[in-house]
């Protein structure tokens, strides 16, 4: 069998499964969508946000990108954090990355000639070693190195959501959401919790916005 026929079999004895519990399932799932958390993690797939947490669908909003980045100038994940905080109202926003991830990896090696588009996207994970480059390289280990990349690299994207104007204006006019850095560990299942930045943080002047209710 086929990968994606395999997919496909399992889809039909996943949806049968629902409704024979409860019949009403898809319907009342298909009416509208109330998730209090947006999810932005990495591409990898042995960390899919919904069973690693053992949530329901319809509880999380999810984007994911390689090394579960926000970067200013990409159109699609600003896109997903206005709809999930402007429009679905998250109360939380979760950035989350992973222990032995291959992106992290990858941004502390030379760049590859033949792709060019994902050094362009791991640029910003190198700029994240150029700033803690003492602290990195004062641990042991390759291996070592690369996990305090992976926990710098997310307490970083939870400082570059804050300084976003959706972040800032939801915080002014509304208390929420709050924005938490979390990573998983592939070799025992295992969430940890690195930071939580709440409405009441105090952002430096330069990334703060006069009047986000403006903006």
């Amino acid at each position: 069998m086929r990968p994606f026929e395999k997919l496909l079999l399992e889809n039909k004895a996943w949806a049968e499964e629902k409704i024979s519990k409860e019949p009403d399932y898809f319907k009342r799932l298909a009416k509208e969508q109330t998730p209090g958390v947006l999810w932005i993690g990495c591409s990898d797939s042995r960390v899919p946000a919904e069973i690693i947490t053992n949530a329901e669908p319809g509880e999380i909003f999810v984007h994911r990108n390689i090394a579960n980045q926000i970067i200013t100038t990409d159109f699609n994940s600003l896109s997903v954090i206005q709809f999930a905080v402007s429009v679905l109202k998250v109360k939380h926003v979760i950035v989350c990355g992973h222990y032995n991830c291959g992106g992290i990896k990858a941004a502390l090696e030379s760049q590859r000639a033949e792709l060019a588009l994902v050094n362009k996207w791991l640029m910003h994970v190198k700029d994240v070693y150029r700033l803690h480059q003492d602290e990195i390289e004062r641990q042991p280990t390759a291996e070592a190195r690369a996990a305090r990349l992976v926990e710098l690299n997310v307490i970083e994207q939870i400082y570059s959501l804050a300084h976003t104007s959706i972040i800032q204006q939801a915080w002014k006019t509304e208390r929420r959401p709050a924005l938490h850095g979390w990573v998983y560990g592939l070799d025992n299942g295992i969430l940890n919790d690195l930071i939580t930045l709440t409405p009441d943080h105090r952002i430096e002047s330069i990334y703060r916005y006069a009047d986000p209710s403006t903006i």
